[in-house]
């Protein structure tokens, strides 16, 4: 028998790459959007500024039929890139740098609508601040900073030199890009953070149920068949030792912990799986767990509960009666007496109204301080997935209380509205 662990899904990678792409998202939203759509809805206000600045001081100008014509282009412009400032999957290179042309001429044609320098703002005006911040949010803030200088430059030659006015805008931009590119990048590689954050713990939880399914049925029927091996002897001794290699390899993979001798290491009980059959429930149905919990009694284990039915969502009484069957079998298994018979086990199941309690007791020789902490550093699985495992996904808990000579009792605690 060979078992694999599945390959935990991977995250699709982003279209763009590196500190330029549009970064992971979680859950279909990205942190990127909102600036995205704060850009478009900027381009198109300070369009509408510079028209109006344009309209003011048009009289000015010694050639306002140049700033009639690039106002035109800008405008058209504008409407027919809104899609593609939408997000950086769309916002290339290629794109950016049309944009940054567009910017940077209508600062230089400027000189030559306006040759007396009669007008103070150029034709574009603060348009040309969308085309740098297009640059920061797509590739952060070195290219922000190239994007910033490069308009700058644009700004001293149409200005004719340094002035106070024109040093104060071109830092102002700078900054600012620089700024929202490095919060962008920020932003980026806490996404990705938190991606393989929720991978890590989603693979963790799927490891876990894996876990306990297979300690529930594939580990039982191992460690039988191995003890049955050892009776038999012979040939079946032989078949029996495999198994127990088996078993020993399986607890490894799912439990990450070294391997464990498999004669020293008894496993689990023959065929005590405690699953409940059937397939996904209805999330709104509810089930009996006293119906299920009076399933368990037999010779040796009493059962005793309300009246009345103690009903919860499906999966979760499934679960509890999982962890149930699984102490019984850890009694079955250890507690042992003299000679040889399992010692008696109570079921106790009560109904405190927001909470469901299920108590199994018995009369063992009580389990040695320290072994349940070694249990789950070995690999044995019944304690920390098969019951508090099954618990802690619940919402509940799981509570031992054991003296030695005087037998061994498990209180699971589970919320009374917890879906599994």
């Amino acid at each position: 028998m060979v078992v694999t662990a599945p390959e935990p899904a991977r995250a699709r990678p982003s279209p763009s790459g590196g500190s330029g792409g549009t970064g992971p998202t979680t859950g279909g939203m990205s942190v990127e959007r909102p600036l995205w759509r704060a850009l478009a809805g900027y381009r198109v206000l300070t369009l509408c500024y510079a028209v109006g600045l344009f309209a003011l001081s048009a009289p000015d100008l010694g050639r306002p039929w140049i700033g009639v014509g690039y106002l035109l282009v800008l405008a058209g412009w504008t409407v027919a890139t809104l899609p593609r400032v939408g997000s950086a999957s769309r916002c290339t290179p290629g794109f950016l740098a049309a944009d940054m042309t567009v910017a940077v001429s209508g600062i230089l044609l400027t000189l030559l609508a306006d040759p007396e320098r009669a007008v103070n703002p150029t034709l574009p005006s603060i348009w040309v601040a969308g085309s740098v911040l297009a640059f920061a949010i797509r590739g952060g803030w070195r290219w922000a900073a190239a994007a910033s200088a490069l308009v700058g430059v644009a700004n001293l030659i149409e200005n004719g030199g340094f002035s106070r006015s024109t040093v104060h805008n071109v830092l102002l931009v700078s900054v600012a890009a620089v700024a929202i590119g490095y919060v962008v990048e920020v932003a980026r590689a806490s996404e990705r953070t938190l991606a393989r954050a929720l991978r890590i713990e989603a693979a963790g939880r799927e490891r876990e149920r894996l876990a306990r399914d297979i300690h529930d049925g594939v580990l039982q029927v191992l460690a039988m068949v191995r003890r049955r091996g050892d009776e038999l002897g012979g040939e079946a001794a032989e078949l029996g030792r495999l198994a127990g290699e088996q078993e020993v390899a399986l607890r490894a993979l799912i439990t990450g912990a070294p391997p464990l001798d498999p004669v020293a290491d008894p496993g689990p009980g023959p065929g005590r799986s405690g699953v409940v059959p059937g397939g996904d429930p209805d999330p709104g149905a509810r089930a009996d767990l006293r119906a299920l919990l009076a399933a368990r009694a037999r010779d040796r284990v009493t059962f005793a509960g309300p009246a009345g039915a103690v009903l919860l969502p499906v999966a979760a009484a499934r679960e509890v009666d999982a962890a149930v069957a699984a102490a019984l079998d850890n009694v079955e298994r250890h507690a042992v007496g003299p000679d040889g018979t399992p010692a008696r086990a109570w079921v106790l199941l009560e109904d405190e109204g927001e909470t469901v309690l299920v108590t199994v007791r018995d009369e063992g020789p009580g389990i040695p301080p320290g072994r349940l902490e070694a249990a789950a550093r070995e690999g044995r699985l019944g304690v920390s997935h098969s019951i508090r495992g099954r618990l802690r996904e619940l919402g509940g808990e799981a509570r031992w209380e054991s003296v030695p000579g005087e037998g061994t009792e498990v209180e699971m605690t589970v919320p009374r509205g917890t879906d599994a």
